[in-house]
């Protein structure tokens, strides 16, 4: 199947939100659809944030999507790309609908002059991980911590 990948814009955000929804869901979040839509719209109208593509078949049905957002490291001094979300529908997996949205969104970072791209995934998460595995990526681990501002009144 051909598929092809589209820069997420305002105008053909609403075919990505049902992804998001999804992809949100997977990593069991509870989908807001206007927050998404105000916080994916950002990336669609502000450069600056980052950038978000689809991948659609050929018949224009959307099976997949990347997100990449602008950051920087203290620890290089170096500007970096944070490949933040990828997700492709189920019944595309394993068809090289990720390895193709990872690949764009590393050519794209390459293009931006960035050195590459980097993220994260849970643990859990095998199906992915055989996907970033079987690309030339290096694995590091590292421990994410969250605190939540919520989190601070109960402190007392």
């Amino acid at each position: 199947m051909t598929i092809s990948i589209i820069p997420v814009t305002e105008a053909n955000l609403d075919m990505v939100l049902h992804l998001i929804a999804a992809y949100q869901t997977f990593y069991h979040v509870t989908p807001d659809t206007e927050r998404n839509r105000a916080h994916f719209g950002a990336l669609a109208t502000t450069p600056a944030l980052g950038a978000q593509w689809v991948a659609t078949t050929h018949i224009g049905q959307a099976v997949g999507f990347v997100t990449a957002y602008r950051t920087l490291s203290s620890v290089s001094a170096a500007k970096r790309c944070l490949l933040n979300d990828l997700y492709v529908t189920p019944d595309q997996r394993g068809t090289g609908v990720g390895r193709q949205l990872i690949l764009h969104c590393t050519h794209w970072a390459l293009a931006e002059g960035y050195p590459g791209v980097y993220w994260q995934t849970a643990l859990d998460n095998h199906p992915a991980q055989k996907l970033y595995d079987a690309l030339p990526t290096s694995r590091e681990a590292w421990y994410t911590y969250t605190l939540q501002g919520s989190d601070l009144t109960k402190q007392g």
